[in-house]
């Protein structure tokens, strides 16, 4: 008797360790991942300045006026991989929703839709 009391309480979790569970959750995740998406912006500048600041640094060691503009190249590029690494990660993230199961409806939906349109026989 008291071996299968120990087993079921084994197999149906308690309401004390479903609150443990739901206290584990972290609840930063989402100000985490906007703060990722609000620092894209913020990346741009920072990496144009930074392209500012070496090309003044090679023009003031150089001498030459139009080695600041390789600076400038520089930091632009750099703020266009940020971008471009931005939506890198956004589109993965956007192929795992895709892939899962509650958003397949959509697809069900268009194959039901591609039967009404089809040729008809008179």
């Amino acid at each position: 008797m008291q071996r299968q009391e120990s087993l079921r309480q084994l197999k149906m979790p308690s309401s004390d360790t479903s609150d443990k569970k739901k206290e584990h959750i972290p609840r930063i995740k989402p100000i985490i991942e906007a703060a990722d998406t609000l620092s894209l912006g913020i990346s741009l500048v920072v990496a144009v300045l930074m392209g500012v600041g070496i090309g003044w640094l090679i023009k003031s060691l150089s001498g030459v006026a139009w080695t600041f503009w390789i600076g400038v190249v520089i930091g632009i590029a750099a703020a266009i991989l940020n971008v471009y690494k931005a939506y890198s990660k956004e589109y993965k993230e956007y192929e795992k929703l895709a892939k899962e199961p509650r958003y397949a409806i959509k697809k069900q939906l268009d194959d039901e839709d591609d039967e009404d349109y089809g040729e008809k026989n008179y």
